[in-house]
């Protein structure tokens, strides 16, 4: 393989690698941050493991068949110097053999912080191992990453992620939904804008049928950071290459392709030494017609430069990037640790109910009055709602109760029969009038406590977004459910008052009926009223009838008007008892029936008397309506919202300021502790990654 990088090259990539230590050791994903990587993507027979083998120079990858790579392998190559120069690479071979243990080259995985492999065999084993204890020993597979470290003179300074297989048939014990698992997996890294995709594909296969390339073109329709490599070329059949592909012809990539030959099966159960492929590798493209004067951009050692030129590239184009994600997480954390405190103790108790309970009640207020920055753009909130009850629902409600919908006509005449006594009324029956009233008004009852109701509902309403909104009450569990509990014993028992207020309010309205309000119309002038609309409703008088009004007017005919007109309770008689007298048949005098009834038609003078107190009622139930939807509200603000306000933070102080229970108030939530300490962690890491980029 060629010399290792420059030195600043190597630094720069070795910041990503520190970074993603610090991530993994934290157990936080890096997609809030977005590290640069390049992801190594193919299907199950495409030679991605061998790839990976080339480019460390070392057998060190699980083999089998089926899924072999279960979980995400973040591969770490770190070019150091050899201590002996005599084992460092010479002219891209290790002069060691492949099996043999060399002090120069180790690996280290991150879950056994300080502990060297030198064995690469015991690498492969360790993979497995704990693959399987998080996977179990089925075909399974996990997102969780496996990180691991080599160090070695033989290798360029380089990351990548090795990841499962791509697969289509679910095979022996494997999940039936394997090919959806892998592909989510997968999509969830190469998604990232940030990674680089190295999508392996065997050269003797049809190029438009690669899953890899497939499902680059997915998040990368440009091929703007897909990377090809073609595999087995020396397997391809005699007299066709890849030339087409290289040049673009086929499927384009603007980081091109890169063919390579790997160890066969046979040469890997042979234990081919990867030292002796690579010279075959070299000497193939080298010797090889299609290849020969291009050998230079084939095979592993150029596959291996130009990564680690592109992931050079890429990690300085966005480490400015990446510099302002990890400010910005940094700032997000602190403040979430600020609202979740620095632990237990660390304040006095009784500051902190006491700060707890002025924020409260000064949000409260607010919320209330409406004077605060957090408006709610969407919907009613605070206050508003309390005025839409009023304003809206309350006065709606109010004017919509009509006094004459559950009384008829008929009944009016009879109720004004029976408060006359046995004294017939020669006016409207001012009685009538006084006990329709006052059974109406005693209807505005119901919406006024319905209103109260609806009130004290809005306030609670309130006392739910605040336990919500104030960060303190996440802390502390316990004292948000003393809060509830306080505020909501305090509200109920300020209903007692408004309700009590509101029933006296119509109550009032009933005991004493005010006929001299200056807007109520008098009787007169409802009796002028009645009598217009009659009259207008009359028809014309023909020429007959005013030739009889005429003559009885100049008394010239002995006609008593009268003898035709009804009597006082002329609509109590049946028509029965009326023809016999218009007959000339002697009535017969009869004891009153049990029950009296009057018949369904009102006379003139009775509709006359109808329609008249019907529009005094009106007129006077519609000043006691207007008075309570003038006044409830205001007795309800009086007595439970500005009551509430006033008098809040004194009640909790009173129920919760007390030294015997400001300890169990401050008992810190489960979710709390452990948040945390994630949080706590999340700090500590960007901390670190805000050092490890600063260096740069």
């Amino acid at each position: 393989m060629a010399t290792g990088p420059s030195g600043l090259g190597n630094e720069v990539v070795a910041v990503i690698n520190k970074l993603q230590d610090v991530f993994t050791a934290v157990g936080s994903s890096t997609a809030q941050i977005d590290l640069p990587q390049i992801c190594v993507l193919g299907s199950q027979s495409s030679g991605k493991s061998s790839v990976l083998e080339n480019i460390v120079g070392r057998d060190f990858l699980p083999r089998g068949t089926g899924i072999v790579t279960r979980r995400p392998l973040v591969l770490q190559l770190i070019n150091r110097p050899a201590s002996n120069p005599s084992s460092a690479q010479t002219n891209g071979k290790p002069t060691t053999g492949d099996k043999m243990a060399n002090p120069d080259e180790w690996g280290e995985f991150l879950h056994l912080p300080g502990e060297k492999f030198h064995d690469f065999h015991k690498i492969r084993d360790e993979i497995v191992r704990d693959t399987e204890a998080k996977t179990g020993r089925n075909a399974g597979i996990s997102p969780v990453p496996i990180n691991l470290r080599i160090y070695s003179p033989n290798v360029l300074t380089l990351t990548l992620v090795d990841l499962p297989g791509l697969t289509k048939v679910p095979v022996g014990d494997q999940p039936k939904d394997i090919e959806k698992q892998i592909r989510e997996m997968l999509m969830k890294y190469i998604s990232k804008p940030a990674c680089i995709i190295l999508a392996v594909t065997a050269a003797n296969t049809d190029l438009a049928n690669s899953d890899g390339l497939k499902l680059a073109r997915d998040v990368d329709p440009e091929g703007a950071r897909t990377i090809g490599v073609l595999t087995k070329v020396d397997l391809m059949d005699k007299g066709t290459d890849v030339v087409d592909i290289l040049a673009g012809r086929i499927i384009p990539l603007r980081l091109g392709y890169v063919p390579v030959v790997n160890r066969g099966q046979r040469d890997i159960e042979a234990n081919k030494a990867i030292s002796a492929a690579l010279d075959h590798e070299r000497d193939y493209f080298e010797n090889h017609a299609s290849y020969k004067g291009k050998a230079q951009y084939c095979g592993t050692p150029f596959l291996a430069r130009k990564l680690n030129m592109i992931l050079l590239h890429h990690i300085r184009a966005t480490l400015p990037d990446i510099k302002a994600r990890i400010s910005s997480q940094l700032q997000k954390y602190q403040a979430e640790l600020l609202t979740l405190g620095g632990g237990p103790g660390e304040e006095n108790a009784s500051n902190v109910v006491l700060s707890v309970i002025s924020e409260f009640t000064r949000e409260f207020d607010t919320t209330i009055e409406g004077n605060t920055s957090d408006l709610n753009l969407n919907e009613l909130s605070g206050g508003a709602r309390i005025s839409f009850v009023f304003h809206e629902l309350f006065n709606n409600g109010v004017r919509s109760i009509d006094p004459f919908d559950q009384i008829k006509d008929g009944d009016l005449r009879t109720m004004m029969y029976n408060s006359a006594g046995h004294t017939p009324f020669l006016f409207v029956s001012t009685t009538a009038f006084e006990v329709i009233v006052k059974s109406q008004i005693k209807r505005l009852e119901e919406p006024s406590l319905k209103c109260c109701q609806l009130i004290y509902d809005e306030l609670i309403r309130i006392l739910g977004q605040l336990l919500i909104k104030i960060q303190s009450f996440k802390r502390y569990p316990e004292l948000k459910e003393r809060f509830n509990s306080t505020v909501i014993a305090f509200i109920k028992r300020a209903m007692t008052p408004t309700t009590k207020l509101v029933t006296d309010m119509v109550a009032m309205q009933a005991c004493y009926i005010n006929t001299t309000h200056p807007d109520f119309l008098n009787g007169h002038k409802a009796m002028s009223i009645v009598t217009d609309r009659m009259n207008a409703n009359r028809p014309p008088p023909t020429a007959d009838m005013k030739k009889s009004q005429t003559l009885n007017n100049n008394k010239d005919l002995d006609v008593d008007a009268r003898k035709e007109e009804p009597s006082f309770f002329g609509s109590f008689f049946n028509k029965t008892q009326t023809q016999q007298k218009k007959k000339g048949v002697q009535a017969i005098m009869e004891a009153p029936p049990p029950m009296i009834k009057p018949q369904a038609q009102l006379s003139e003078r009775e509709t006359m008397e109808t329609e008249v107190i019907k529009l005094l009622i009106h007129s006077y139930y519609n000043i006691v309506k207007r008075e309570m939807i003038d006044m409830v509200p205001k007795a309800i603000s009086l007595t439970l919202v500005n009551y509430a306000k006033e008098n809040l933070q004194k009640e909790l102080l009173q129920e919760l300021y007390k030294p015997e229970v400001l300890d169990d108030l401050l008992k810190e939530s489960d979710y709390v502790v452990s948040r945390r300490k994630e949080v706590q962690s999340m700090i500590q890491a960007l901390s670190k990654a805000e050092e490890i980029v600063a260096a740069v």
